[in-house]
């Protein structure tokens, strides 16, 4: 054979590849989803009527109900000979209501675009619907667009049939790769699990755990590195008073790395009666730093505000290095206090002859077990009686397991909701050296191998011989190729989410890797998947998100048993980087009505800061240019524009690629999502995202005449009822025969036509009606109505949020840094402090008393407030600063108005000087400086003090 023959088949070969690829189905273009955009459940009562998705579907027994009765009602309008030959289809297209793929048949998966008001055919059902029973259509629908189509096939199908083969009814029950393991999550070709997350907060410092109130409140506290704790109601608002301050006692610094400051807090498990609160952290007594865990109770005037004069400490440690300070509290189903505390830092713990770790006469290297209760007149803690080192010469009551190197988040397990399997189980990750990570099952008296062991092998080769180690081995251990400081999570228990029940959810903060681990019941051995954010069309659902910060700081469990984990993109004590995400399966949810829950009343001092998601919801991304969080991911950053196309206006993109990290978000401002009310015109709305700034929001729906193409039919959506009743054509057949019966009008809202016996030439006009739409909000609509857009992505604003991902140069350095004192890895890593260098541009002369806002997210309006006095900027103390003197500062900037005074360092604390100190203005001063104040650099507060302010062009904007 030629060279060139060789060639020929090698390209034609290559050729027919790529046909087969692009003829192949596209199984991943869609996804299981409900017309209420949320994923398909198991009903918690079989289905009566709908009983093909008794199993799973979109359909509990109250909707299976009402499409029965619905069913009924539309078939009292015919003889036998027609309910025997039509009762089928009729059936058949109402229950698609209830298919897991309910979305698709309708066209309902994007809720920016209108939605069919029958489901799609496939053409050959179509065909058979219209030569049996074609004149049935006008009882399913109320729109004008099936007048006339009844006589002609291809206009008749050309409304009901939907294009995609693979999705339409019923090859959509046909095919096997759509059905199997429908329900279960999903998963990619590689086995990786396939989540989604919902952004639940944002602007944090470093958070470092998030802690349920357990009062039936759904509260949670959220404490950051710092030493803030804030509390966050159940509807995501934040108290803007914190919960605690203890950044005047917290050692830290906010140079990436430092391990040291406000590292974990716990609530006693009868928080509601006893009213204590347990905190870890790092402290400088004479210069020789400790671990100190204390005791705080609740104020009795604000029950979000603890007694800051109660604090009583249980326990002191010192610590020889800064690093491996642990970190972790919690109590046990056994209501004791479980502490765990690192080996003291360097590295391969070199303290004496074995290291600390497995020395039982230091505290360092431990689990510790305290009983807390009933010691308001006693000594802090005393030690429970089955301790299993209490009465051992040589070693420490307190211990009750040995051998960890830097255990840095562990959780109990709830157990099973039904049987309690696997209750109280104690699982921690303990970050290892420098080739291994392992997540162990802590049990009573344990050794847990260190430094003799890291992971499952040696470290200290002597030390690993010797017979006597009798070591536990962990469930679970990964290289260092995976991830460098291991975060340990939860073991999921709640409701929303029943595929993840018995999950261990965990991850690295390093790698920002999410991982899994699942028991094998009948081997006992626990098997690993990685978790991977959704791709295509998974995560299409309202408020959840694809991608996150890459350090995976800590994990969280809610009162309800949820989970969470807490991330940041620049691992400083003082950047406000922290994001707190609520990881969601969206292949299966549990049956509406389950999980809910009232939270109790909540007595509010102060005021409500209201939560605004920062990232961009996957369903208001083109399905082009979705995002991934997979490692070594190549994403595609965009660049907002606005476009009109036909009818309505959607938000269009010119795109410019860029490499990011693992799991890091693209740099722009998430477009904010409302329900809005169509209208028949396309106007602009303008509709304010944040309380600062105005966004031009995309709206409209088709305003030309209706056609007989479905996709320009726009209806409210099916199973919502009408009011009144309208009156609908006869229905009679020529093959076969069908005749309807004489039957009142019904006056239940019901879609009826009149009895009259004779199929009429044309249809009757039905009048115009006003019909509730699904979410209250009543829209006039002539003949028919345009679909409510239950979520409208906004226009996004071209300013560019700060984009916190580390190059591997950058994190190789930030590893590095904690190497000098310790080969291991740390919780966090190193990252200078973000700022411009110094350049050679000229200074601009800034006069005295100018002002200036400085905030993390490089806001315009609102920030600590900075004042030039004497050739150098410093802040201002919150001491007697009013809304008069914010008005000042606001109005020097050029806002009208001041929305309200920051005070305590919220929008945060300086560094330099304290320039100015008790000012009190009466608002028409031109500066500050015109203001009554304290001299110049004349202070009695600290940056902790430092005051802000928010400013604006209307007082109800902050509303």
């Amino acid at each position: 054979m030629s060279r060139v023959s060789v060639k020929g088949v090698e390209l034609l070969s290559r050729w027919l590849l790529v046909l087969l690829v692009l003829l192949a189905p596209r199984h991943g273009n869609t996804h299981p989803q409900c017309l209420d955009y949320k994923p398909p459940f198991q009903p918690r009562e079989p289905l009566v009527f709908c009983k093909e998705y008794a199993k799973f579907g979109c359909c509990d027994l109250e909707k299976d109900d009402k499409i029965s009765q619905n069913f009924y009602k539309i078939m009292d309008y015919f003889d036998y000979s027609g309910y025997m030959t039509c009762a089928k289809y009729i059936r058949t297209i109402l229950c698609q209501e209830c298919s897991p793929y309910s979305a698709h048949l309708y066209d309902a998966e994007d809720a920016n675009t209108p939605m069919r008001e029958l489901p799609g055919l496939c053409g050959d059902y179509c065909s058979e619907f219209w030569h049996q029973c074609r004149y049935t259509i006008s009882l399913l629908t109320d729109n004008n667009a099936t007048v006339g189509i009844e006589e002609d096939r291809n206009k008749f199908c050309n409304f009901l049939e939907l294009k995609d083969r693979e999705y339409c009814y019923p090859n959509v029950l046909s095919d096997d790769k759509l059905n199997a393991n429908l329900g279960d999550v999903r998963a990619d070709p590689e086995g990786c699990l396939q989540l989604c997350l919902q952004e639940v907060a944002n602007g944090l410092r470093n958070p470092v755990a998030m802690v349920p109130a357990g009062d039936g409140t759904h509260r949670f506290f959220v404490a950051e590195q710092l030493g803030y704790v804030w509390a966050y109601l159940a509807n995501g608002s934040r108290i803007d008073r914190p919960f605690l301050n203890l950044t005047k006692a917290v050692l830290t610094s906010p140079w990436a790395g430092d391990e040291r400051g406000f590292l974990c807090m716990a609530l006693h498990p009868r928080f509601t009666v006893v009213r204590k609160a347990y905190v870890y952290y790092s402290v400088s007594v004479k210069k020789e730093e400790r671990i100190r865990i204390s005791e705080f109770t609740l104020s009795t005037d604000d029950m979000n505000q603890l007694d800051h004069s109660s604090e009583r400490t249980i326990l002191e440690v010192v610590e020889p290095a800064s690093n491996h300070n642990g970190g972790q509290l919690l109590f046990g189903h056994d209501g004791y206090l479980y502490i765990f505390i690192g080996d003291g830092g360097r590295a391969g713990d070199p303290f004496g002859k074995f290291g600390n770790s497995q020395n039982k006469s230091t505290l360092l290297g431990k689990v510790l077990r305290l009983d807390v209760d009933n010691n308001d007149d006693m000594d802090p803690y005393s030690i429970p009686s089955d301790n299993p080192f209490l009465g051992e010469k040589g070693s420490l009551p307190e211990i009750y397991a040995y051998g960890v190197r830097n255990m840095w988040r562990c959780s109990i397990d709830r157990g099973d909701p039904i049987t309690r399997q696997g209750r109280s189980r104690l699982f921690c990750g303990d970050v290892g050296q420098n080739k291994f990570e392992e997540v162990d099952l802590i049990v009573k008296g344990g050794n847990y191998g260190w430094r003799a062991k890291e992971g499952f092998s040696c470290y200290d080769n002597r030390l690993c011989r010797n017979s006597s180690l009798d070591d536990i081995l962990p469930i679970f251990a990964y290289p260092h190729k995976l991830g460098k400081s291991v975060t340990g999570g939860y073991i999921y228990r709640g409701c929303q989410m029943p595929n993840l029940n018995g999950l261990y959810i965990f991850g690295d903060f390093m790698s920002g890797r999410l991982m899994s681990l699942k028991e094998n019941q009948s081997t006992g051995k626990w098997e690993y998947k990685e978790i991977c954010m959704g791709k295509g069309q998974t995560c299409r659902f309202p408020k959840l998100i694809n991608s996150y910060y890459k350090y995976i700081i800590s994990f969280a469990e809610d009162e309800a048993g949820e989970l969470y984990f807490l991330a940041t993109g620049a691992p400083s004590a003082s950047a406000r980087a922290g994001v707190i995400y609520k990881i969601v399966d969206p292949s299966r949810r549990a049956p509406p009505g389950k999980c809910s829950f009232k939270p109790a009343l909540v007595k509010i001092k102060g005021k409500l800061i209201h939560f605004h998601p920062k990232e961009e919801f996957v369903i208001d991304k083109k399905p082009t240019t979705t995002t991934t969080a997979r490692t070594t991911a190549t994403t595609t950053l965009r660049t907002p524009l606005t476009t009109m196309r036909s009818t309505t206006m959607r938000p269009s993109y010119r795109r410019t690629t860029a490499t990011l990290k693992a799991t890091a978000k693209p740099a722009t401002t998430r477009a904010t999502v409302k329900p809005l009310t169509t209208r028949a015109t396309v106007k602009p709305a303008t509709t304010p995202s944040n309380p600062t700034s105005m966004q031009q929001r995309p709206t409209g729906t088709a305003s030309h005449a209706l056609t007989t193409s479905w996709r320009q039919v726009t209806t409210a959506r099916p199973g919502h009822a009408t009011t009144p009743s309208r009156q609908r054509p006869s229905l009679s057949y020529t093959r076969p025969t069908v005749t309807l019966k004489p039957r009142p009008l019904l006056t239940t809202g019901a879609r009826r036509p009149s009895p009259p016996t004779a199929r009429p030439l044309t249809r009757p006009q039905p009048h115009a009606t006003v019909r509730p739409s699904p979410l209250g909000v009543t829209t006039n609509r002539p003949q028919t109505t345009p679909r409510l857009m239950y979520w409208t992505a906004a226009t996004k604003p071209t300013t560019q949020r700060p984009n916190f991902t580390l190059s591997k140069a950058q994190d190789k350095f930030l590893k590095g840094q904690s190497d000098k004192i310790d080969h291991s890895t740390g919780n966090w890593v190193n990252k200078k402090d973000r700022g411009s260098k110094p350049g050679k541009q000229r200074r601009r002369k800034h006069r005295a008393g100018s002002v200036r806002l400085i905030s993390a997210e490089q806001l315009s309006d609102r920030g600590r407030v900075e004042i030039y006095i004497r050739g150098e900027w410093g802040t201002v103390c919150d001491d007697l600063f009013s809304s008069k003197a914010a008005t000042v500062v606001c109005q020097q900037l050029g806002f009208p108005v001041a929305l309200r005074v920051a005070k305590r360092a919220e929008l945060g604390g300086g560094s330099g000087s304290i320039l100015l100190d008790d000012v009190e203005c009466e608002g028409t001063e031109r500066t500050l400086l015109d203001c009554k104040r304290a001299k110049v650099g004349k202070h009695n507060c600290a940056h902790d003090e430092d005051v802000g302010v928010v400013c604006g062009y209307h007082h109800d904007e902050d509303k």
